[in-house]
């Protein structure tokens, strides 16, 4: 189901539009699932909240949404459109980790996108490994700035289980792997519920290099936005104060230069609008050049403290 070019500065390449950066600001958000056992905070109590949070980027990846939240949170942004899938065998049941993004700005790859379960057969729907208590999906697309057909960007979003930590792993490996298989060199954004903090396994896994010297597939936006900022958690469970770990990540990779990234703690009136906090960053890359295949690109990370001034 499915539903920013800046100005090149001076002596980056103006004038070639297969140089000039895109950029544009892309998050992730734990939406909570519909339940009301949640009372006050009940999706239909803060749903208005939440809206007013993904007007906020032009690209979501969000968690734990039911059909019937997907369709509310399209009808309320006209201009989002949705790509998912539920990880059901049965794809009108159960949770989803849609990608939205503006329409108005991008245009989903109709020949890249699509769910893959993070089990030992990604493409069995339903399907679960190792120690997961539930099925896990990974939902992702390659969108493309529209007008501009090399300012194109990945977009990978997941759920990690919240009590197999083998598995947690393991879908972090199965999450390398499919990135490193993509069809076109544009950079990656993984975006996701990880239920695992900055120094666990599966994060380690995405963001330390490989035993044989290969570079960090990807990093963490706002800890890199931040780099003297002391950690703070994005889970609240709907108590009062946040505790525990930061689980909540936008990565990126090394292609992306990070300009700002930030965790949204504002509540409205006391309430939150989910018992986890949007995490937020605005990046930017180069285009895409054309002929340019998976793995050929060159590498542009001596590019990321210019491009995070600017």
């Amino acid at each position: 189901m499915w539903g920013g070019c800046a100005p090149t500065p001076a002596g980056t390449g103006a004038g070639d539009p297969r140089r000039e950066p895109c950029e544009t600001t892309i998050g992730t958000f734990n939406i909570r699932v519909d339940t009301a056992a949640d009372g006050i905070n009940a999706w239909p109590n803060r749903v208005g909240m939440v809206v007013a949070v993904l007007e906020r980027a032009e690209i979501w990846g969000i968690q734990e949404a039911l059909p019937h939240q997907v369709r509310e949170l399209e009808g309320r942004l006209p201009h989002m459109e949705a790509l998912w899938r539920t990880r059901d065998a049965d794809p009108s049941r159960d949770e989803s980790c849609p990608i939205l993004f503006d329409g108005r700005t991008w245009s989903l790859d109709p020949d890249e996108h699509g769910t893959f379960w993070l089990s030992e057969d990604p493409s069995v729907p339903g399907s679960r490994s190792w120690d997961s208590s539930l099925p896990r999906i990974c939902t992702y697309a390659r969108l493309v700035r529209q007008g501009t057909e090399r300012c194109a960007i990945y977009v990978f979003n997941v759920h990690l289980d919240h009590r197999g930590s083998a598995a947690r792993s393991e879908s972090a490996r199965l999450l390398r792997e499919r990135i490193a298989a993509r069809a076109h060199a544009d950079p990656v954004v993984v975006v996701g519920d990880f239920n695992a903090g900055p120094e666990s396994a599966p994060l380690r896994a995405l963001l330390a290099g490989a035993p044989d010297g290969a570079r960090a597939p990807l990093r963490d936006a706002w800890r890199e936005a931040n780099p003297r900022m002391p950690e703070q958690g994005t889970f609240s469970g709907w108590s009062a104060r946040i505790s525990g770990p930061r689980i909540d990540f936008v990565l990126v990779s090394r292609e992306v230069g990070v300009i700002l990234a930030s965790i949204d703690s504002s509540q409205q009136k006391g309430r939150w609008p989910s018992d986890h906090l949007p995490v937020t960053a605005r990046i930017r890359w180069r285009a895409t050049p054309a002929g340019t295949d998976a793995g050929t690109r060159d590498d542009p990370v001596q590019d990321r403290a210019r491009h995070a001034a600017e």
